[in-house]
């Protein structure tokens, strides 16, 4: 079968307003299907997620259909920008909602991602992007992902600077450097996770 991933955007601004975090998570989409991974993208700010820990709040919650989604797909990629030196209230959201997943395991004791990875991508104009990179892995890792090689793409502008991601008349070097490396270290382990999941736990 072949792979697939999904790409969850946790900027604050609701479609169709531009933002820096969809162009960077475009990119990282336009690699993937680049490579053969079909890779679509969700605005997380555009469905009804609601506060909570478990797979489903209740009525009126889009959750339960989002989580599918991503429960379908082999990788994950979380897009945030940076507020204040942290995730967005979002992408928090969404870190909430996964936190389920501890809960819920297949018939050998696995939680539900295990053998899928996961990677992510950070914009913003301020430092912060290696802390929200970290904490982004350690939670994701909790619940099961696997973390590849070099698998976070970003890019910051000067601190306290007026320029966003999406102002840039080109796409630095760096960054898109990362976004290969980002992508093509996600197919990899992916594919080879695909063909031999981890053992039971004991």
């Amino acid at each position: 079968m072949p792979l697939s991933a999904i790409a969850i955007n946790s900027t604050l601004k609701r479609s169709p307003a531009d933002s820096s975090c969809d162009l960077l998570l475009s990119q990282v989409q336009a690699e993937f299907v680049r490579q053969g991974v079909d890779c679509p993208m969700i605005r997380a700010v555009d469905h009804d997620i609601l506060p909570g820990i478990t797979s489903d709040e209740g009525p009126g919650d889009a959750w339960p259909n989002l989580r599918k989604q991503i429960l379908a797909a082999d990788i994950l990629i979380l897009g945030t920008p940076i507020w204040m030196g942290q995730p967005s209230s979002v992408c928090k959201r969404v870190m909430e909602r996964l936190n389920a997943v501890l809960g819920e395991t297949d018939d050998q004791g696995r939680t539900l991602v295990y053998g899928k990875v996961a990677a992510v991508a950070v914009v913003g104009n301020e430092d912060g992007a290696h802390n929200i990179v970290a904490q982004l892995f350690q939670g994701l890792n909790d619940i099961g992902y696997t973390i590849p090689a070099s698998c976070s793409t970003y890019w910051v502008g000067e601190a306290m600077g007026s320029t966003d991601y999406k102002d840039l008349s080109e796409t630095p070097d760096a960054v898109s450097s990362a976004t290969q490396a980002l992508v093509q270290n996600c197919k990899h382990l992916a594919g080879l996770l695909s063909k031999s999941q981890y053992p039971p736990k004991q």
